[in-house]
């Protein structure tokens, strides 16, 4: 009896602290989280899964799958695997995009030269393809798992999350992918819509919902995703990267940033890259918490050719505009710039 008291106990302090961080009724630590990236755009997508990482070695969150969601520079799934490795978690699962149709077309993190470094990082895949492919990875990761139980985090582009939407029923549920999608995710948490909560309702474009050929795929979720929807603006004048000067030489997240810097804009991690994907991970675990705020329910306007803009205060509305808290740029980069410098939990 004491022992069944005392895990009652704890339940309820894991969904009372979730509820304090502003995380949906309900929602147990640790967060279960599928984090869908377009890897190599930008160094930021690194930064985001170390944030994850570090998250998931303090108990916070279990990362059950990555989904590698750009195509035409097809080795971002191989940098996620050697950074799954290097945190300790050499087993997620990891899928990706088989086509090359979509996303960004130029290699900015010098991607192709870092995945062939196997003896280094100890990865396996090399290319998209070694992968497995992005949707059937996605519905096998939610038939293993509780109802209403899971965070679709969306750092990059759309298409992973769009293709799981209208998939058709197959071998592993009879469910369409709509159906699934509402019977066990709880949310998604979508870096996205930059700037279209603006005071003049002024229409704006951003990359992950807007370019490389994406914004179709962006435009039908919006538009009929069944499930609460959060859109996170916030990071762009967040600055982080230099700690991971004092991270060992040749480790996967420190070379990642390195080659993004200086290959794309010829910087080094002095000069450092905004923070906008780690803001999302920041927001799925730890709800708005001392530097986002929760800006009030409404509706995305998405309109393919002017962009889109928040229209706030819908009736019965399930959509959430975050945004950062004025005055905090500095405090929420060390906050971050702390947590991707941590030393994995595996290697201390």
């Amino acid at each position: 009896m004491k022992n069944t008291i005392h895990v009652l106990f704890s339940i309820g302090i894991i969904f009372s602290q979730a509820n304090a961080e502003g995380l949906p009724p309900g929602t147990a630590l640790p967060i279960k989280v599928i984090f869908d990236t377009d890897m190599g755009s930008d160094c930021d997508d690194v930064g985001a899964l170390a944030l994850l990482h570090a998250y998931a070695d303090q108990g916070k969150a279990e990362i059950i799958g990555c989904i590698f969601s750009s195509g035409r520079v097809p080795y971002g799934a191989g940098i996620i695997e050697a950074i799954n490795i290097y945190y300790g978690r050499p087993h997620i699962p990891i899928g990706a995009y088989h086509k090359d149709d979509l996303g960004d077309p130029v290699d900015k993190m010098n991607a192709q030269q870092l995945v062939k470094n196997t003896d280094a990082f100890g990865h396996s895949i090399m290319h998209s393809r070694d992968a497995q492919e992005q949707t059937r990875l996605n519905r096998r990761l939610l038939t293993q798992q509780k109802d209403r139980s899971v965070t679709y985090l969306t750092v990059g582009h759309t298409k992973g999350l769009y293709d799981l939407l209208v998939s058709a029923p197959d071998d592993l549920s009879p469910l369409p992918g709509a159906e699934l999608v509402k019977k066990k995710l709880q949310r998604w948490v979508a870096l996205g819509a930059l700037g279209a909560n603006n005071r003049a309702r002024q229409y704006k474009k951003d990359w992950n919902f807007f370019f490389n050929d994406t914004a179709p795929y962006t435009k039908h979720l919006v538009e009929h995703f069944p499930l609460p929807i959060y859109f996170i603006d916030a990071g762009s004048d967040v600055m982080t990267g230099k700690s991971l000067k004092k991270a060992p030489v040749g480790t996967i997240v420190k070379a990642a940033y390195r080659e993004w810097l200086w290959n794309y804009s010829k910087k080094t991690l002095d000069d450092q890259r905004p923070s906008w994907d780690l803001a999302a991970v920041y927001y799925a675990i730890e709800g708005p918490g001392a530097f986002l705020v929760n800006a009030g329910k409404g509706k995305l306007e998405f309109d393919l050719e002017k962009g889109c803009r928040w229209l706030g205060d819908s009736k019965g509305a399930t959509q959430t505009s975050i945004c950062q808290k004025e005055g905090v740029r500095i405090a929420f980069a060390d906050y971050l710039n702390r947590l991707i410098a941590l030393t994995p939990k595996s290697r201390r």
